[in-house]
């Protein structure tokens, strides 16, 4: 009886999960068959489900419109998430090292502190920042979408800082006894050991950097610079000979939009669960 009950609850947590991804995936696959759709299609909003055609030249197509250079948008994210995934990890790194390594008066004030920055909305600095960027001159740039990255961001920190304190102290005493100063135990000990978490916080840096869409449309204020998350709304935005958008063309750039997401996290999401593991696996010290 018990087995059956087992049973039972077992078919039918599978049936509830496999609902719930037929109603996750289903605008993915609309995306998809919208992307592989005609002209004529896109002109008549019949989309389904099962595309009635396949025009895979469509992703060729995309490339050659007048209305944006697709391909010169993407480079222009590729700059942008290099960028910051470099200086996220350098400095984080580094920085966390620091919190978890190093004993100085009011440090856990300060970490503290870090924390705090997590809290407060980024709408609330938005102004302030533009001012700032605009005094420096930067407006019109990527500066003010790469340079912020050279700083750090409390979040990787926090990760990284988690991940450092669980490593053996040992290892840098016996560093030490060598002659190997703070920052070659940095670069030859700590660094190493945690290049899993360093992936991880790659990872989120990538993901939120390439679909960044606000800031870049305040920052940059020139067409030739913008990422390719407002190339697709500029694209949405424009009209066909006078009539709506080819959404056909649409859904491809938004394809190139998201598959790159999806393929970073599904061959790195072990790293991501390791750095969800190791962010509420130490206290404060």
């Amino acid at each position: 009886m018990n087995r059956r009950i087992g049973l039972a609850e077992t078919v039918s947590t599978y049936a509830l999960l496999g609902a719930l991804a037929v109603v996750m995936i289903t605008p993915f696959l609309l995306m998809i068959s919208m992307s592989l759709a005609s002209d004529t299609t896109a002109v008549q909003m019949t989309f389904t489900l099962i595309p009635h055609e396949f025009e895979v030249g469509n992703y060729a197509r995309v490339f050659t419109t007048p209305t944006i250079d697709l391909g010169r948008h993407i480079l222009n994210s590729l700059i942008i998430v290099v960028g910051s995934m470099i200086g996220q990890v350098l400095v984080s790194s580094f920085v966390a090292y620091g919190f978890a390594r190093f004993h100085a008066p009011g440090k856990n004030v300060l970490f503290l502190i870090l924390l705090g920055t997590m809290m407060i909305p980024g709408a609330v600095t938005l102004i302030p920042q533009f001012a700032l960027y605009r005094a420096l001159g930067w407006l019109g740039t990527f500066a003010p979408l790469i340079v912020p990255n050279f700083f750090g961001g409390a979040f990787n920190i926090f990760l990284m800082r988690q991940f450092i304190v669980r490593l053996p102290v040992e290892l840098d005493e016996a560093a030490r006894i060598d002659g190997v100063g703070p920052i070659g135990i940095f670069r030859f000990i700590i660094f190493p050991l945690i290049r899993p978490i360093a992936v991880a916080v790659a990872i989120f840096t990538f993901q939120f950097n390439w679909s960044w869409f606000l800031e870049p449309l305040l920052y940059l204020q020139d067409a030739e610079l913008m990422p390719l998350a407002v190339a697709v709304r500029t694209l949405s935005a424009v009209t066909s000979a006078g009539a709506m958008p080819l959404w056909n063309l649409v859904m491809v750039a938004s394809m190139l939009l998201t598959v790159p997401m999806l393929l970073v996290f599904f061959f790195g999401q072990k790293y991501v669960f390791e750095a969800n593991i190791s962010g509420g696996s130490a206290g404060v010290k």
